[in-house]
């Protein structure tokens, strides 16, 4: 069987190191290529050496030589990198799966259009048990849709760079569409103050960010005598690797269209 050539965007980070461990670890997946800004100090160094693990993959900034030898790209840097990445995957038929999360309106349309061009999965979260969990919230919300209070809590490292994390933004749109609502009408972001009594049709957030936390997600629906809380913590990334994984098998006999955890997963 012929073994998925997979490319990795941010090499040197946190979550790019656990990227490459997962591809050296899959007998179905070859790294074919790394990634990094200009500049970094692990550009020319082999893509597995910080692991141990030689790879005969240097990491490289241009991405024609990064991508040179790769089918697939999986990218979890930031919106600006991604859409760079995007543009050049579209142009040359690299299959995307992007993980980075915080883009605006234009940054989603951009990957929409580039799904005509190649085939893309697009989720804020790769993990499979957060997609499992988002699953669990569409039938919490059917059934809480009334007399109960909607909040989500979510941690992260002290490096995150936004808040909400796109998880915790998924959660919200998930329960939000199943309430046929509209998250960007009643999501309320920030109390401070006098603010009055709670509007029982807004879904609120708490953002923590601290430490080494890879992320902590809890979405409490709190009701007059009960409250039922969902929740998925993460102790580690290899979770979200192991997704990026299942999405780029999902992927192979694909040429375009965009995609989802839920289309990967047949959560749909």
């Amino acid at each position: 069987m012929a073994r998925l050539k997979i490319a990795v965007a941010g090499a040197s980070g946190r979550m790019g190191k656990m990227l490459i461990e997962a591809i050296s670890d899959a007998q179905d997946a070859v790294l074919a290529g790394a990634l990094d800004v200009a500049g970094s100090p692990a550009l020319g160094t082999d893509a597995g050496a910080t692991l141990g693990k030689a790879t005969g993959v240097a990491i490289a900034a241009e991405l024609a030589a990064g991508l040179a030898g790769a089918d697939f790209l999986i990218d979890f840097t930031r919106p600006e990198g991604t859409l760079r990445h995007l543009e050049y995957c579209a142009a040359h038929g690299v299959k995307m799966i992007i993980g980075t999360t915080g883009f605006d309106e234009a940054g989603k349309a951009a990957i929409a259009a580039a799904a005509a061009k190649t085939a893309i999965v697009f989720a804020p979260n790769m993990s499979v048990g957060v997609n499992v969990t988002l699953k669990l919230l569409e039938m919490a919300a059917k059934n809480f849709a009334h007399g109960y209070d909607i909040e989500i809590i979510e941690a992260h490292h002290r490096h995150k760079v936004d808040a909400p994390s796109g998880t915790a933004l998924k959660m919200g749109e998930v329960i939000a569409d199943t309430l046929g609502r509209d998250l960007n009408e009643v999501g309320v972001f920030a109390r401070e103050g006098v603010t009055g009594e709670r509007d029982p049709s807004s879904i609120g957030f708490a953002t923590i960010r601290g430490g080494d936390i890879v992320g902590d997600h809890t979405v409490m629906f709190a009701g007059i005598g009960e409250r039922v809380e969902i929740s998925h913590k993460s102790s580690s990334r290899i979770n979200y690797a192991h997704g990026s994984l299942r999405a780029a098998r999902f992927l192979a006999d694909k040429s375009s269209g965009l995609y989802d955890m839920y289309d990967v997963l047949g959560l749909n």
